[in-house]
């Protein structure tokens, strides 16, 4: 039996712009569609054309989502948050990595306070609960704006998880959350992230002066891991995760005893 609109409810653009387009707030536009190819490309194509940050797409359904590495990202209609934030930063360009990482602490608390459910950060792009993905994070840049996509998985259930070729998936609602309710989760997420961005904007792009690189460590379930990442090219890199440094570089002490730094690249967690 499938679900109705009662069991997932649309979002309504209006309800979303009445509770979060307010004078001198980050977010101007909800853009809800009922489906859509990809919210991270319709918001990139809104940058290229001149649209000021704050812009917000939602789609109920994705059908060409992309996740790293052009992983495919779908969601049955309304069992999911996809969404996609269009910023303008004004910070060094060399700062805008700490934006996808940025959105996973703004994640992870949302997720906390409405699904009342426990869960963690793989670096760099991640959410974990336990040692399932229930979400992923998604930053391009688009000339001097960043477009953020996050996917979650809310009302999902077991036998709709899509099948994955690294960590297994998992929902919200498999996860036994409080509230799978998407409307008050993503309130929550971008309520969250307008609070951190604009604090890490107000300190020029630091990191660790507003806050963020603090937090980020405090929900990062890799630091501490032995792990192995693929680096962009093919090559591998195992050790030790051993911390989050101020440029959101995950650092790994290898077996030789050395600090070796990953910008980019896809981390394993070995058991």
């Amino acid at each position: 039996m499938g679900y109705t609109e009662l069991d997932r409810p649309p979002l309504s653009a209006r309800a979303l712009t009445r509770a979060l387009v307010v004078p001198g707030g980050l977010w101007s536009k909800f853009d809800v569609r009922e489906e859509t190819g990809s919210t991270n490309a319709d918001a990139a194509a809104a940058a290229a054309a001149g649209v000021p940050e704050g812009l917000v797409v939602v789609a109920e359904s994705q059908i060409a989502g992309r996740g790293r590495r052009d992983r495919q990202w779908t969601s049955p209609p309304r069992a999911g948050l996809t969404v996609s934030v269009l910023l303008r930063p004004g910070v060094p360009a060399s700062a805008f990595g700490w934006l996808p990482l940025l959105a996973g602490v703004a994640l992870v608390e949302a997720v906390a306070r409405i699904g009342e459910v426990e869960a963690t950060l793989k670096w760099p792009n991640d959410l974990l609960i336990g040692d399932r993905k229930c979400a992923g994070i998604l930053a391009e840049v688009a000339g001097d704006a960043v477009v953020i996509g996050v996917g979650v998985n809310v009302s999902t259930r077991a036998e709709e998880l899509p099948g994955t070729t690294g960590l297994p998936a998992t929902s919200l609602l498999v996860a036994g959350a409080a509230n799978t309710d998407r409307s008050p989760l993503l309130r929550a997420l971008l309520r969250s992230m307008a609070r951190w961005y604009e604090g890490w904007r107000e300190a020029g792009g630091d990191a660790e002066m507003c806050g963020l690189l603090a937090a980020y460590q405090r929900h990062c379930a890799t630091i501490g891991r032995r792990v192995r990442v693929l680096l962009p090219g093919g090559a591998e890199q195992t050790g030790e995760a051993v911390t989050v440094d101020s440029d959101g570089q995950l650092v790994i002490r290898t077996d030789e005893g050395a600090d070796f730094r990953v910008s980019a690249g896809d981390v394993l967690h070995v058991r």
